[in-house]
């Protein structure tokens, strides 16, 4: 299992990104949340199979949301205990 934290700008709140990211997070079995931070980003904490993490990521930074944007993310691997099972939105 892999576990990383991504971090998203841009028109990522108010437009459903959190809810598509764990649709997208759902379909790929991945473990972990999406919640808003207070200067307008998201925090994403995703754990599972590293192939499945790598689509996520690559998903992830071109917005899972049709009316979000991304424009900019940083990607750093965590190594915490196992997540809870299943991806929630915070």
């Amino acid at each position: 299992m892999k576990q990383v934290k991504i971090t998203v700008q841009g028109r990522v709140q108010g437009v459903g990104f959190r809810y598509c990211t764990k649709m997208l997070a759902d379909q790929l079995h991945l473990n972990g949340y999406a919640k808003n931070l207070a200067d307008g980003s998201v925090e994403i904490m995703a754990e599972g199979e590293p192939d499945h993490i790598a689509t996520f990521i690559e998903k992830v930074k071109k917005s899972p949301s049709p009316s979000g944007h991304v424009t900019h993310w940083s990607v750093e691997p965590v190594f915490n205990k196992p997540f809870q099972p299943g991806f929630r939105t915070l």
